[in-house]
């Protein structure tokens, strides 16, 4: 007779037909005091109590935001998997999208605003520069489905080639360059440029900060605004722009206005050598640290280079958790509803990260996919929903991030192409994808003039 082993575990969650709604272990991030919370903020707990209660509807979402490329029945199997020999529903698809459309947007919103912001624990490695929290902000597109409705409030975008295949949102958000948690986001059709959202960030800067941009936010007006919340700049500006010289110092930069705001300017160049070449690029930076002394050139043109940080935070949202893939939502309600849902997904797998790596190591090192990978099996396990009785910040998802640390962060470069992260096709023909071992070094200026 063949042996036989039977593995058996137990699972803590919530009682009767509030049992599906949990998170696995990112549960404890969002826990359900949280989701109850925001629920009645909004209005949206259940006058009485159904087969899909409000709190669970709203931990589907955030299921959803896990398994992008399911439908919301595959998703609700996901969520009931661990939960064998408890009695749960069987919603219809119909069922699970009226479920959604009496939750709407409010709660989700309002979760993300309890969530984001940087880690608790700032002090880690690389997230704050002489003091400063190094944030980031940058602008994305996202393909929401080619249905009316979505047509109608997000315009598909034309680029260089004619209109896209999808209608496009913008999202913009505002990133600790760090951890890479989400400080704040915003989002809206692409018929408004990012300058135009981009004030609406404004908002949760503050001082102790420096926000590092593209030459593309390089406005009078938006550089204003952050100085009046206290926070600093660097922001790379066109090489001919004119910029009055009111002093020059011993570091090759100098001082001048940009407006009403007393800068400080940095002609550079920086050349980037590969096995294939080398290649130069001009820079002009201007930053509101205006003492050399403190905050001298040289570092802030390396500084300069964390700007890529919020790049990162994009490809982890846009294809590492969506792998490339459209929104499901057909309706502009629907579609608010799940970017937000994707933001907190996002921003509480980040906390996770940033929990596990705060006392440990430069949170660089962790794998976002690893992260992403484990919190989708915990999910399913119905795992790790409730803390014991031990307090365990790191839990499942941190062991199994710092059990397979990726190697400190060398300098490497890779030609920039455009193209769908699920097409099996190159958008430009052949196209180079190697990524190449790099060395960069910097030459300021001098005998530049205004």
């Amino acid at each position: 007779m063949d042996a036989k082993s039977v593995i058996s575990h137990e699972v803590a969650v919530a009682a009767g037909p509030f049992a599906p709604g949990h998170l696995g272990e990112l549960t404890r991030i969002v826990p359900f005091e949280m989701v109850d919370e925001v629920l009645a903020e909004t209005r949206r707990t259940q006058h009485r109590i159904r087969a899909l209660p409000s709190r669970v509807v709203v931990y589907l979402l955030l299921a959803g935001s896990l398994f992008p490329g399911l439908g919301w029945q595959e998703v609700w199997q996901r969520l009931t998997a661990g939960l064998e020999g408890m009695e749960t529903a069987t919603p219809t698809a119909g069922a699970l999208a009226q479920a959604r459309r009496r939750i709407g947007t409010a709660p989700l919103r309002r979760l993300f605003d309890l969530l984001r912001g940087p880690a608790a624990g700032i002090g880690t490695v690389g997230t704050r520069w002489r003091g400063l929290l190094v944030c980031a902000v940058d602008g994305t597109l996202m393909a929401v489905p080619d249905s009316p409705a979505n047509q109608a409030e997000f315009p598909k975008h034309r680029g260089n080639n004619g209109g896209a295949g999808y209608p496009s949102l913008r999202l913009l958000i505002l990133v600790s360059c760090g951890t890479r948690t989400v400080l704040d986001a915003v989002f809206g059709p692409t018929t408004v440029g990012e300058t135009s959202y981009a004030p609406r960030l404004v908002r949760s800067l503050r001082e102790g900060m420096i926000v590092l941009l593209d030459r593309n936010f390089a406005v009078q007006a938006l550089v204003d605004a952050i100085t009046q919340r206290g926070a600093h700049v660097l922001v790379r500006v066109k090489e001919h722009r004119r910029l009055p010289v009111l002093e020059r110092f011993p570091d090759g930069s100098y001082l001048s206005r940009l407006g009403a705001v007393v800068v400080r300017v940095i002609d550079c160049e920086i050349t980037v050598g590969t096995s294939q070449g080398n290649r130069t690029g001009a820079y002009r930076l201007v930053a509101t640290l205006a003492d050399p002394r403190t905050h001298p050139a040289t570092e802030l043109i390396k500084l300069y280079h964390e700007r890529w940080e919020v790049e990162t935070s994009y490809l982890e949202i846009k294809s590492t958790i969506l792998g490339g893939r459209v929104l499901r939502a057909r309706t502009p309600a629907g579609v608010a509803q799940e970017v937000f849902a994707l933001l907190v997904t996002y921003q509480v797998l980040r906390l996770a990260m940033a929990d596990a790596t705060a006392t440990h190591t430069d949170p660089d090192r962790a794998s976002f996919t690893i992260a992403l990978n484990t919190a989708r099996d915990l999910l399913i396990q119905a795992a790790g929903i409730i803390s014991g009785t031990t307090i365990d910040l790191v839990g499942t998802i941190g062991r199994r991030i710092l059990a397979r640390l990726m190697p400190d962060r060398r300098i490497r470069t890779r030609p920039r192409v455009v193209k769908r992260a699920i097409s099996r096709y190159n958008a430009k023909g052949i196209v180079d994808r190697t990524s190449y071992k790099a060395t960069i070094s910097i030459e300021i200026l001098t005998s530049r003039t205004a």
